[in-house]
């Protein structure tokens, strides 16, 4: 799918304004280290920034295609999964990406899992980090 190569070079590249092309307007990232899922382009591509400071030594590894089920049983939708190694705070991860196509082939889901929960951990800390010094969420102790 040709969503998916241009995805795939974006990230590696860390290329925003190419991202940004790929998302529809009401994309939805279900990330490891948040419940509540990062709602719409501009939150998404915010995070993105942050994600592509956080990583280090960021690859794809392998990609699988086909269909899987939209987040609250939103049916089937064209599917690929990215797996990726990177490291975060010097903390391996191993981890994948579902990435989940409108009709028009734009990615409208995302849905990010990594691996190990130390990992998990660190990524969390990292990116909670970038999102608050972009003023992309307050500060957890709210000020």
């Amino acid at each position: 799918m040709e969503t998916v190569e241009r995805f795939r070079a974006a990230v590696e590249k860390r290329d925003l304004a190419s991202l940004e092309e790929l998302f529809t307007e009401d994309i939805r990232l279900h990330s490891p280290v948040k419940f509540t899922p990062f709602e719409g382009r501009p939150m998404v591509l915010g995070l993105f920034g942050v994600l592509l400071r956080t990583f280090e030594d960021f690859r794809y590894v392998g990609n699988f295609e086909g269909t899987a089920e939209a987040g609250a049983g939103g049916g089937d939708l064209p599917s690929a999964i990215l797996v990726f190694r990177a490291t975060v705070n010097g903390k391996q991860i191993h981890g994948i990406d579902l990435l989940q196509f409108d009709e028009a082939g734009l990615i409208k889901e995302f849905t990010v899992m990594v691996r190990p929960q130390s990992a998990v951990h660190a990524l969390g800390e990292s990116v909670l980090a970038g999102l608050v010094a972009d003023g992309l969420v307050p500060r957890p102790d709210g000020s």
